[in-house]
C-alpha cells in the first residue's frame, strides 16, 4: 500500500489480543523505528521493548493502558548531546523522539499489528519501577498485538481539518 494508505488506515487500536508479536515483525518495527530521522543525526533516544511478563506487569502499575496486548515499546529522549538550535537554545530530544515514536507506529500498522500512543502514564512510576528509564524524558508507550476481531477505529477517526483550514500559502 502506498504511504498515504498506510497513514489513513493507521488507527489507535484499543482492543489487542496477547498472543506473541513475530521476532521477525518486532525487528522490522524496531529497525523502522531507527531510520527516522534526527536533527544533527544525533539519535539521543531509547526504545525499551516491554516483552517479559513481569516487565509488562510493572508497566501496567504505571498505566492501565494497555488495551490487552502482551508486549510495548517505550520510546524516551535524552535531552544530553541532543541538538541546541542556536538561536533560541531549543532542545529537539524530544521532536526527535517522537519522530522516531512515529515511525514505530506506522510501522506497527505495516506488520498487521495494532497499538495506539499512550501518553497516559506515571512517568515518575515507570523511572522507579523501570530504572533503566531515568534521565529521559518518557515521550510515550505503545502497547502492541494483533487487532481483536472486534477492534475498530473511534468513530470520528476520519474526522479531519480539510486542508484549506490548515495550509496557510505564504
Amino acid at each position: 500500500m502506498s504511504f498515504l494508505e498506510l497513514a489513513r488506515a493507521r488507527y489507535s487500536c484499543r482492543k489487542l489480543t496477547d498472543a506473541p508479536v513475530e521476532a521477525a515483525k518486532v525487528e522490522r518495527i524496531l529497525q523502522a523505528a531507527v531510520a527516522a530521522p534526527t536533527a544533527k543525526n544525533a539519535q539521543r533516544y531509547t526504545i525499551w521493548a516491554v516483552k517479559s511478563a513481569a516487565a509488562f506487569d510493572k508497566l501496567k502499575q504505571a498505566t492501565p493502558y494497555t488495551f490487552g496486548a502482551g508486549m510495548a515499546f517505550v520510546v524516551g529522549a535524552a535531552k544530553d548531546g541532543a541538538f541546541d538550535r542556536p538561536f533560541d537554545k531549543k532542545n529537539f530530544a524530544e521532536i526527535d523522539a517522537a519522530i522516531v515514536a512515529t515511525h514505530l507506529m506506522l510501522a506497527v500498522q505495516d506488520e498487521g499489528l495494532g497499538t495506539t500512543w499512550v501518553g497516559w502514564f506515571d512517568a515518575p512510576k515507570m523511572q522507579e519501577l523501570f530504572p533503566q528509564m531515568q534521565g529521559y524524558e518518557l515521550i510515550a508507550i505503545f502497547p502492541v498485538g494483533y487487532p481483536a476481531a472486534d477492534a475498530k477505529p473511534h468513530v470520528r477517526h476520519e474526522d479531519r481539518r480539510p486542508l484549506s483550514e490548515v495550509v496557510v500559502e505564504l
